[in-house]
């Protein structure tokens, strides 16, 4: 054979190759990382970066109640490599093995967290956990027409404020707020409290006509709707900060506290993506991006330090210890109890 024509085909036999290898190169490198998130609780230039700096595609789903998560991850039908996952839930699905063990040397920015809010009791030694984000369930009112101090669930029951005052439309929350109000735990079993409860939410109902709802609550209070409001943390800090004659408060008495993390499902098909994402979203400039977007605060000492000293300050925010000794997680009931929940609840809706 011609040497030209044998170096001809060589070269054609090179390029193909180096096609071949480029094309399979490409084709590994490429990855996607499935993100399970309580609505769209990040901030969207955070997932760019970690796109951009991994070549790991996000790909985010969103719920918007927690037990709706549980389900979808203990169905196995959809295979998320991140899930946020809430305080209360956390010990049910580390016991029905729904989630797997982390890795911690591969999230070395665990070291950023405030010791506060590691090994707590969901999850003892953080092995199946990263806290994302923290808060309250508290009250906002309008200071032009509630002119008294609001530093008490009571204010919720009085009667200056019929057809102005809004309730989370869901049984542990709302009847949550009467049990704290009448002195007793978020997570009481007896069943005597917890009709007293009840009864209360009933009388308030005759007596107040309440607004239910969950987010419209939001724009309620803010357009003038109403004048006292039950309201997620991170949204009542973010509506104080755009309103001044809004502001937020945690009742004296206590409130419920949670934490949300970040967790790796059993089934996950990509741990090193999943394990990327954390570390990543958990360093501090990451995490005050976060925090500054949804208005949640942040469980990262070092993101926290950067806020400004208003919001560092803030007891409604970063509370003092003689109130978060006050506040409660919520725990997984027994079922008898948490039937008797539910019937105090279907009773109060249904009552006039």
């Amino acid at each position: 054979m011609n040497k030209s024509i044998k170096l001809m085909i060589l070269s054609i036999c090179i390029i193909f190759t180096s096609i071949f290898f480029i094309g399979c190169k490409n084709e590994d490198e490429y990855q996607e990382l499935h993100f399970l998130n309580y609505g769209e609780n990040i901030d969207e230039t955070v997932i760019t970066e970690f796109e951009e700096k991994y070549n790991i595609k996000v790909i985010m789903d969103t719920f918007d109640e927690m037990d709706a998560m549980y389900q979808k991850i203990g169905s196995r039908s959809i295979s998320y490599d991140v899930v946020l996952v809430s305080d209360y839930l956390m010990p049910t699905m580390i016991q029905e093995g729904l989630l797997q063990k982390i890795n911690k040397k591969n999230i070395p920015n665990l070291s950023q967290m405030n010791e506060d809010y590691l090994n707590l009791p969901m999850d003892p030694n953080n092995d199946y956990s990263v806290p994302y984000m923290f808060g309250t369930i508290g009250i906002i009112y309008n200071k032009d027409i509630v002119k008294e101090k609001v530093d008490s669930w009571d204010i919720l029951w009085n009667e200056n404020y019929k057809n102005n005052v809004f309730m989370f439309d869901n049984y542990r929350d709302t009847l949550g707020a009467a049990l704290k109000s009448l002195g007793y735990s978020l997570n009481t079993k007896d069943l005597n409290q917890i009709n007293e409860a009840k009864e209360l939410l009933m009388n308030q109902r005759k007596n107040l006509n309440p607004i239910y709802g969950v987010d419209e609550g939001t724009s309620m209070i803010e357009s003038g709707e109403t004048a006292i409001n039950m309201i997620w943390s991170g949204e009542g800090l973010n509506l104080q900060a755009e309103n001044p004659n809004l502001e937020y408060v945690i009742p004296k008495e206590g409130a419920n506290f949670w934490i949300d993390s970040l967790c790796i499902p059993t089934d996950a098909k990509n741990v090193d993506a999943a394990e990327k994402f954390i570390n990543f979203v958990s360093d501090k400039k990451n995490a005050l991006k976060i925090a500054n977007e949804i208005g949640y605060t942040t469980p990262n000492k070092k993101a926290m330090q950067q806020q400004p000293k208003e919001i560092q300050d803030n007891p409604n925010a970063y509370m003092p210890k003689e109130l978060l000794d006050k506040c409660e997680f919520y725990t997984d009931l027994p079922f008898d109890i948490k039937k008797a929940y539910y019937n105090s609840w279907v009773d109060i809706k249904s009552s006039n």
